[in-house]
């Protein structure tokens, strides 16, 4: 193998692991929805601020985040975003002692802020390490890493936490006020012993990246930068309509994704399934969107199809299976919802390489504009939720909030992509 190849093969590795890293964490939602809604007795829209807290930090920190990283590089860079996911796990610590659900979206934004560092810097990094074409391939092998941590993280943090969730539940209902109270907080203290671990974990992971053999990227080529009929650089972001629309494509793509995999759980217990089947719920999302990166994401692209053709079919299934789900009920709207996982699989591979496409040396600030929409994780579930609340005898319906996602995902894949500036001539193939 010669040096590049290996290289190349090394940092795939590398940037692998944290994909999985990026899976575990984010999963975990899944379960701590239900559960942080049982110990902190909250309503369906109050546990959907689990998902907001943990999202909005994309929002919020992803400009500072890519200030940071033009400063330390992305090597000392993924450290300290490794570092600060450490210290949002510890706040769950005095969160679980307090029962404190403020403390607990405390500790969920500080370790959102750490994802957004990691997100910023291993995001581009996959995409340029190959050609642009086959970059919804590489970033499908991420995906892979990152679902199959998601599948896992849910079923291992139930076995600690909500393995006797029914029991629980029916324990309550015959519990006084004060031994309810001693009861639910026995349940927030299990969340103590695991996210110890993984804070203990996240930090000796950061100084294992920070002398990792991962190579520097270097500031971009300006020759790689857009330009006009008269050769003259495009300015910044704001002259790259492209950027901007797949930016508000990711926006609702994240939401519809976090709403299939973070609400699922609590739809099957909306719906009078047990919490022992429900708890699992979340890992057959994350199935079917392994399914989907390995069939479309390395089978088809780009041997069969291109990833923008992907993009278009994923959009469609989206609907139909949304649709499907809605006008089912019990388990078989559940296997639906499930199969969004597949829809969704390679929508933000496909999404991404085409919005950031012809960047140049805007890349770095493109990428936190497009890690700036994974802010759609956090408002659209809240939504679900308020719809989930209103309709509650039909729960189902609280799922029509994903047709329109669906509909600017297909916009995007058919129009939104080719969306050019007049003084830019460029094409994007």
């Amino acid at each position: 193998m010669n040096s590049s190849k290996k290289q190349f093969v090394t940092s795939m590795i590398i940037i692998g692991v944290l994909f999985f890293l990026f899976g575990f964490i984010t999963w975990l939602n899944g379960i701590l929805i239900p559960y942080l809604k049982i110990a902190c007795e909250l309503n369906n829209l109050q546990s959907l601020m689990v998902a907001f807290s943990f999202y909005i930090a994309y929002f919020v920190m992803a400009i500072p985040s890519g200030w940071v990283l033009k400063r330390t590089g992305f090597k000392k860079g993924m450290m300290f975003g490794l570092w600060i996911m450490a210290i949002g796990a510890l706040v769950f610590i005095p969160a679980a002692y307090t029962r404190s659900f403020p403390l607990f979206l405390f500790g969920l934004f500080i370790m959102g802020t750490g994802l957004t560092v990691l997100q910023n810097s291993s995001n581009p990094y996959i995409t340029i390490i190959g050609p642009v074409e086959t970059a919804a391939s590489r970033i499908s092998i991420m995906g892979i890493c990152n679902k199959i941590a998601g599948a896992l993280a849910p079923i291992i943090l139930a076995y600690f936490i909500l393995n006797d969730g029914d029991s629980f539940v029916e324990s309550l209902k015959t519990m006084a006020p004060d031994a309810k109270s001693l009861a639910l907080d026995a349940l927030a203290a299990r969340a103590i012993a695991p996210y110890t671990v993984i804070a203990i974990s996240l930090f000796l992971l950061g100084i294992m990246m920070r002398y990792s053999p991962l190579p520097e990227i270097e500031n971009e080529d300006e020759s790689e930068t857009e330009k006009d009929s008269n050769d003259n650089e495009v300015a910044s972001i704001f002259h790259l309509p492209h950027l901007w629309m797949g930016a508000i494509a990711l926006f609702f793509y994240v939401g519809v994704e976090v709403i299939a995999g973070d609400t699922i759980i609590r739809y099957g217990m909306l719906l009078g399934i047990d919490i022992a089947d429900a708890k699992i719920y979340t890992s057959y999302t994350l199935v079917a969107m392994i399914v989907g990166y390995v069939l479309i994401g390395l089978i088809l692209i780009p041997k069969i199809i291109s990833q923008r053709v992907a993009l278009v079919l994923s959009a469609v299934l989206g609907i139909a299976f949304t649709l499907a789900a809605i006008f089912t009920s019990g388990p078989t709207s559940v296997f639906f919802i499930a199969m969004l996982g597949f829809a969704n699989a390679i929508v933000w591979p496909a999404i991404w390489p085409l919005a950031i496409h012809n960047t140049g040396k805007h890349i770095k600030t493109a990428s936190s504009l497009l890690i700036m929409a994974i802010a759609g994780g956090a408002t659209l579930p809240l939504i679900w939720g308020a719809f989930a609340d209103y309709f509650a005898g039909q729960p189902q319906n609280a799922y029509w909030i994903c047709i329109p996602c669906y509909l600017i995902i297909f916009y995007f894949s058919m129009w939104g992509y080719k969306l050019k500036p007049r003084k830019v001539l460029n094409k994007i193939a």
